[in-house]
């Protein structure tokens, strides 16, 4: 059993009980629960089947399209992860969203995403409509936020990067719901990274009640009446769990309390959390910031006319890219419904990024390559999963047609790049910083 913390361990006999107690104390035996969920947005009817073929797959029951998998097994290490085909989350981890009672149209607010786990889960309710905005104060943090929102092909989402209380002066009584998932001691993580429980300390747990207290007190303006907030850890303590939704509740009048459970690793199969769900009944109800078409200043005319020009030459067909766009230098982005006002933010993602606007071409982005299926255009090649690690790993591939210029390149039908044909190679444009070596696992698959 991992060495844990003797304070630690007195607190948890003290609040459980001697039997109960006992159980956790055995969990601590087991290894570690690992899952993953397919992504939804990529819509490959036949994902999930293979997947099971690649993998040791199990259902996680309270999660659709997610599943456990063995210890041993590396589907992060596969080209599949890197094409947005699942993300790895531990299991109930994934249990807080259930609480959000979210669908398409919604505008949601994750206020502590990184790293992104329970922001794609949220963006797969929403079905790419509506508006999420994925936050992170910590900005080596919210640079993974973003690469996890682009991988898993996510057009409508605003990443930023600020503090829970700039944000509430900006968009009071904006969001149906909202998500603090509460910078924690991180007790639920002791079994799955050990390190954890040698920083763990009664000062530290004092010290983040304080502040899940404040980020519940700044997400509270943001919320519109009727509207669902949820407030989750990976922690046990008491400290930061219960007794932060009943001082929330003892002190928000305006809320009234309609769920909360502590899991733990010996009553689920998983490494445990604590979630509590709250419902506004009244408060502010207007956001005067700008919406929507009368939002971000949008660009017209001539200066989309290479992004235009673009589309028609590489004929991608029937592709729903109509709305407001926006750009930041060189970068056009498609911006989401109803998206707010995003002048003094630091934004590091603002919907769809489409490509670069380069005088008087476009150069298309990798993000758009990930959310777009292959059907998408006339142009694409499937690669083996050999193939797709390599090109992953900066290597040129060899065409499959004299065809020149840009195309879509997909594995198992997932597209996950663009790559520039010259009639006999295709040039490797995968992002240099999102390059790696991927172990093998194909092996004739």
């Amino acid at each position: 059993m991992i060495e844990l913390p003797p304070v630690f361990l007195k607190r948890m006999e003290d609040s459980l009980g001697s039997a109960d107690y006992g159980k956790l104390l055995l969990s601590y035996e087991e290894p570690a629960v690992k899952g993953l969920r397919v992504n939804k947005l990529k819509k490959r009817p036949h994902l999930q089947e293979r997947l099971k073929e690649l993998f040791s797959l199990s259902p996680i029951p309270w999660e659709e399209l997610a599943f456990y998998y063995p210890e041993g097994e590396r589907p992060g290490a596969h080209s599949l992860h890197e094409a947005g085909a699942y993300y790895l989350q531990e299991p109930s981890a994934m249990l807080p969203v259930q609480q959000m009672e979210l669908e398409p149209g919604l505008c949601v607010l994750d206020l502590c995403a990184a790293p992104g786990g329970k922001s794609t889960q949220i963006a797969a309710r929403l079905e790419g409509r509506g508006l999420l905005v994925a936050n992170e104060i910590n900005p080596g943090r919210a640079a993974v936020l973003s690469e996890n929102i682009e991988r898993m092909g996510i057009r409508n989402a605003v990443v930023t990067q600020e503090s829970p209380q700039s944000l509430s002066m900006r968009f009071g009584g904006f969001f149906d719901r909202i998500l603090v998932d509460a910078p924690c001691s991180g007790e639920g993580m002791f079994r799955k990274n050990p390190e954890a429980a040698k920083e763990w300390s009664m000062e530290a747990v004092a010290g983040n009640s304080a502040r899940q207290k404040q980020i519940l007190d700044a997400a509270s303006a943001m919320l519109k009446p009727g509207g669902i907030m949820v407030y989750s850890t990976c922690t046990f303590s008491e400290a930061e769990d219960e007794e932060v939704a009943e001082d929330f509740l003892s002190r928000h009048r305006e809320y009234s309390l309609r769920h909360i459970r502590k899991y733990l690793p010996y009553d689920i199969k998983g490494e445990g959390h604590f979630c509590a769900s709250f419902e506004k009944m009244d408060g502010n109800t207007a956001y005067r910031g700008r919406t929507g078409k009368s939002g971000p200043k949008g660009l017209k005319g001539k200066v989309l006319e290479p992004f235009r020009d673009f589309f028609k030459e590489y004929a991608i067909k029937d592709v729903d890219l109509d709305g407001n766009y926006t750009a930041f230098g060189e970068n056009l982005y498609l911006l989401p419904e109803e998206c707010p006002a995003l002048s003094g933010l630091k934004v590091l993602r603002a919907g769809l990024s489409l490509g670069r606007l380069k005088e008087k071409r476009f150069e298309p982005g990798h993000a758009l390559a990930l959310t777009l299926g292959k059907e998408d255009a006339v142009l694409w090649q499937e690669l083996t999963y050999e193939e797709a690690e390599r090109y992953i790993s900066g290597e040129t591939l060899i065409q499959n047609n004299g065809e020149k210029g840009w195309r879509l390149l997909s594995v198992d039908g997932c597209t996950f790049a663009w790559g520039k044909g010259d009639g006999r190679i295709i040039k490797n444009h995968y992002p240099k910083g999102l390059r790696k070596r991927l172990y093998s696992l194909y092996n004739g698959k």
